[in-house]
């Protein structure tokens, strides 16, 4: 069956490129030809721009030091995914970038695909897509292909939706011949908003085993991480700087992270080389070879489990906390998200890795067991 999924934009998301490489190739190992639909990221509004200049010119006016909104140009962008962007072309069958409703219909008109599955990372969260109604396959309406939504998260346990937006989504899910959900939280939006039933399964990473992963990384030649205790902070803060090192004290570990050194803004583009993000495989070596985890991601926390890594969570509000209380209440690991930075009696805790694997197990053969019955239905 030719089967075309449908995602968040893909350019320097570690967690969004492998959720989408894991479920391209369950889809394969189950004998599926399979090719992504990939969205460009949205284009800040003029309007935007416009407003936020006014803004710093006002309150410099007042003597208040705000920087200028800095819009890098294409080249560069390109320049700091470069190792991310090779994954992408690499591992990952893909067309060519859409940006609009009326280029995505073109392109798959000439694809004849038979399904498509709609899902992972916060695809249902409306303020993270160009257009909503493009991850519900309103483009596809014409169209008598079977669709699908797998591990399909809103990434926020409340109601995001506008009235028309939940009106017409609300019309399009009826078509779905099959609804499940990455966060338990999930199943009640569904049912509440939606007017639909949906099940919880696995996020696409984890349907894959750490070999797997470990495969990417040997086919790549990665070298060995500097480190014995990863940090992947995707919003650093001086507390959550000050917690690693405590803890690497602690445990006496040496820190290390896989993120770029500098992150792009007016001041660091003389030093773009330090902007880079570094490839998808030196990023899964990280989890390889750490011995401790300290992360305030979602993926970050779910390539520990696969790799069975200790590790703590930090909380973090403003990207979704229902997806973290999700993941961890199903292996029974609450504890391992922290809320105070000063307590560190968790750190000392280990995990029980036969329990969390044996659940583990349990939801990957529920989870592709939906996949195989919705695509053979």
């Amino acid at each position: 069956m030719k089967i075309g999924i449908i995602t968040q934009p893909l350019q320097n998301n570690y967690g969004g490129l492998l959720q989408n490489y894991a479920l391209q190739r369950v889809l394969e190992k189950m004998g599926h030809e399979v090719v992504t639909i990939d969205q460009e990221y949205s284009r800040i509004p003029l309007w935007r721009i416009l407003a936020s200049t006014i803004k710093t010119l006002l309150l410099r006016v007042v003597g208040k030091n705000r920087e200028f909104f800095f819009l890098p140009k294409d080249r560069e962008l390109k320049y700091i995914n470069q190792n991310t962007l090779y994954f992408l072309d690499n591992y990952i069958n893909h067309t060519e970038k859409i940006s609009n409703e009326k280029q995505i219909r073109r392109i798959v008109k000439s694809l004849f695909l038979e399904a498509y599955i709609v899902g992972s990372d916060q695809v249902w969260r409306p303020c993270y897509n160009n257009n909503i109604y493009i991850s519900f396959l309103k483009f596809a309406d014409s169209y008598q292909v079977k669709r699908i939504a797998y591990a399909a998260s809103f990434g926020v346990d409340n109601w995001e939706f506008s009235k028309m937006e939940t009106k017409k989504c609300k019309k399009l899910i009826k078509s779905f011949d099959a609804v499940s959900v990455r966060e338990s939280s999930g199943i009640e939006l569904c049912r509440r908003y939606l007017d639909v039933d949906a099940c919880q399964v696995l996020d696409p990473t984890m349907l894959l085993d750490k070999c797997d992963y470990i495969d990417l990384v040997e086919k790549e030649n990665e070298g060995k991480s500097i480190g014995s205790l990863l940090s992947y902070i995707l919003d650093p803060e001086r507390s959550k700087i000050d917690l690693i090192e405590n803890v690497a004290e602690r445990l006496n570990l040496i820190p290390f992270s896989v993120m770029p050194e500098l992150q792009l803004n007016s001041k660091t583009i003389v030093d773009i080389d330090k902007c880079v993000f570094p490839s998808v495989t030196k990023w899964l070596r990280g989890f390889m070879d750490a011995e401790f985890v300290v992360c305030d991601s979602f993926h970050g926390a779910v390539f520990s489990i696969i790799f069975n890594k200790e590790f703590v969570i930090l909380g973090n509000e403003e990207r979704g906390m229902a997806r973290f209380h999700s993941l961890l209440k199903m292996y029974g690991l609450e504890e391992r998200l922290i809320t105070d930075l000063n307590d560190f009696s968790v750190v000392m805790k280990s995990i029980d890795w036969s329990r969390v694997n044996r659940i583990r197990k349990e939801r990957n053969c529920f989870s592709l067991e939906f996949l195989s019955r919705s695509l053979d239905n």
